[in-house]
């Protein structure tokens, strides 16, 4: 696969700090007729100085260069005592028969641990510029097999069922020299005939590259008769700054959406050695328009400089 940088700033299509807002992370589209609609979550400072994550959109021109909305009027954070009190962080819009579903990572804080998480149903009945809860709880949580961090839920609707990718904590190691314990998390996969209620396939569903490696935020495409998987990965600890260590984004592909083939190496995307993506890369959302596949994704610090896009180059 080849990549090209589309837009006029290397890539990078919309920069949080240029509107007053911190990070906008894990982009992700929906295409319309002349413009597309991209959500990410931005974060503020509560009372007690912690960040909290919530949704906002930018509308912008099929060509990346003009954007010609901003809202962070989406969605509400949860209430009092809910999964999603703390943050939404991804927010993932599905389109299905006239409607919006966004499909909500809520997290809440914890004691001897940071945080835990849960993936929630909104529905949209405006086009996407607001959504309202189906319910205050999640329709996937955590479970006997996944027993917490269940999160980063991307839906979509093949072959009469739909078919939701998220990730599940399987550990959280206390590491030496370090103040909190960091997560492990890994790939899974779960069916439903209504996008409420959820079977899951209950396994790991993509193969390790590096030791406790950690998955994230699956965005899957049905592209040239083929089932196309981009994540991101990285290690277990030392990610935050270290630049080897960091996210990269993976790649792997199915025939049948049962058995994937990691095959990263094929992918085609490398971290360039300068810019505003040369410490990490992160939070894909891989789409198609108009016949060509494009990748929407974070660059360093999870998204403190807002996100990119690539375009996919056919030979």
């Amino acid at each position: 696969m080849k990549w090209h940088r589309v837009g006029p700033k290397d890539g990078l299509i919309f920069d949080p700090r240029e509107y007053g807002l911190n990070f906008a992370k894990s982009p992700q589209v929906v295409v319309h007729d002349t413009y597309l609609r991209i959500y990410f979550s931005f974060c503020e400072i509560d009372e007690r100085q912690k960040y909290i994550s919530k949704v906002a959109f930018i509308d912008i021109d099929k060509t990346f260069s003009k954007i010609l909305n901003l809202s962070t009027s989406v969605l509400e954070n949860g209430e009092l005592g809910c999964f999603d009190e703390h943050g939404i962080f991804p927010f993932s819009p599905f389109q299905y028969e006239g409607k919006i579903y966004g499909y909500t990572s809520g997290w809440s804080r914890r004691v001897s641990v940071s945080t835990d998480t849960g993936i929630g149903l909104t529905i949209s009945n405006d086009g996407g510029k607001t959504f309202k809860r189906v319910g205050n709880g999640p329709v996937l949580t955590s479970s006997l097999e996944e027993p917490f961090l269940v999160i980063d839920g991307f839906v979509r609707f093949f072959n009469g069922l739909f078919h939701m990718w998220y990730i599940y904590g399987t550990q959280w190691i206390q590491f030496p020299g370090q103040n909190e314990p960091d997560r492990i998390y890994k790939i899974g996969h779960a069916v439903s005939n209504n996008g409420l209620d959820w079977e899951r396939e209950g396994r790991q569903i993509i193969s390790e590259k590096i030791p406790l490696e950690c998955q994230a935020l699956p965005s899957v495409v049905f592209y040239k008769n083929r089932y196309h998987m981009f994540f991101c990965y990285r290690h277990a600890t030392d990610f935050r700054k270290n630049r080897e260590k960091s996210y990269r984004i993976g790649y792997a592909y199915s025939d049948d959406l049962v058995n994937w083939t990691r095959a990263d190496e094929i992918a085609g995307i490398r971290l360039p050695e300068t810019g505003w993506d040369s410490g990490m890369q992160c939070y894909p959302n891989v789409f198609e328009m108009e016949g060509t596949l494009y990748m929407l994704y974070n660059g360093n610090n999870f998204g403190e400089s807002g996100f990119g896009i690539l375009k996919l180059v056919e030979d």
